[in-house]
């Protein structure tokens, strides 16, 4: 025991936040559980965001290898790895909210470049179309288009940008 109170574990920077939340007096369902991480816009920060939405589905009950759980960790391996490509400010992260309600999943990834918004089907910007068959890149929203129930883009402030997509349970 140190002075003044026990010792106190510190946190590690990417450590997730993984908390109950409670309903609150809005149109959309409030979620039964709600998960948060910021991680570094680096290659390892996308794979950890991918690994961590994994482990946290399996941990509310979804296993590894249950179609939700698939779609969502493969939606989150594409939006983690746009917010590194194209979304990444030097020396600034981005963050992975993962929400559960009793009808659906939503992954939420926010990065800190407004400026380049995604093609989404909402009718906000134009719906994604296929690269030429040549292309080596430009598939991975055709593929969130595919697993997501719907999926969009916002602009959540001058200075952040958020790619969702929900599934549906």
């Amino acid at each position: 025991m140190s002075v003044g109170g026990p010792a106190r574990k510190a946190r590690r920077p990417h450590q997730p936040e993984s908390d109950k939340v409670l309903p609150s007096p809005t149109t959309t369902p409030a979620p039964a559980h709600l998960f948060r991480v910021q991680l570094s816009s680096t290659r390892r920060g996308a794979r950890l965001a991918r690994l961590l939405v994994e482990q946290q589905l399996e941990e509310w009950g979804f296993p590894r290898t249950v179609p939700v759980t698939r779609a969502l960790v493969a939606i989150t391996a594409e939006f983690a790895a746009n917010a590194i490509t194209h979304g990444r400010t030097p020396g600034r992260d981005f963050e992975v909210r993962l929400s559960l309600t009793a009808s659906q999943v939503r992954v939420e990834v926010s990065d800190t470049r407004p400026d380049r918004l995604p093609l989404s089907p909402d009718g906000t910007t134009p719906a994604p179309s296929p690269p030429p068959d040549t292309a080596t890149s430009g598939r991975g929203l055709l593929l969130v288009d595919a697993f997501a129930t719907r999926w969009g883009c916002e602009r959540r402030s001058r200075f952040i940008k958020t790619v969702w997509a929900e599934v549906s349970l």
